[in-house]
């Protein structure tokens, strides 16, 4: 009875050891064979874990506003290429290059923003993340 106990008490910690990496997505909703690039308007940059997350407004040709959400990767993989939580501020100018959303909707997996204003190219893509964040 005791080795049955023990045996369950093995199975459920190896369970949870586990959970983490079965709760992290792909990029299968992300069509990675095409990118698309969009000129636009940063609305919100969250410097926060597990993804920090971009929106930027477009303006469609009858005038009206898109909002357009963009998965990064983790602010330590950020940081490793360079940015910071100041990288983009409300306001700033950006072209962003995607790799859009397979069902249509706005959205998509970041590869670089470019700061209109300066020039400066930030860049990540998740199809290249080696740690698989």
């Amino acid at each position: 009875m005791k080795q049955a106990s023990f045996l369950s008490a093995v199975a459920a910690c190896a369970a949870l050891a586990a959970a983490p990496a079965s709760a992290h997505h792909s990029v299968a909703m992300f069509d990675m064979a095409h990118t698309k690039t969009l000129n636009g308007t940063i609305k919100a940059f969250e410097w926060s874990n597990p993804h920090a997350p971009i929106w930027f407004v477009t303006v469609d040709d009858s005038g009206a506003e898109q909002l357009w959400p963009v998965e990064t990767t983790s602010p330590g993989n950020l940081a490793r290429s360079g940015w910071t939580k100041h990288s983009l501020n409300p306001g700033d100018k950006v072209a962003v290059e995607l790799h859009p959303l397979r069902d249509g909707r706005n959205g998509g997996a970041l590869q670089r923003v470019t700061l209109t204003d300066t020039g400066k190219v930030l860049d990540f893509s998740l199809q290249n993340n080696k740690s698989g964040d």
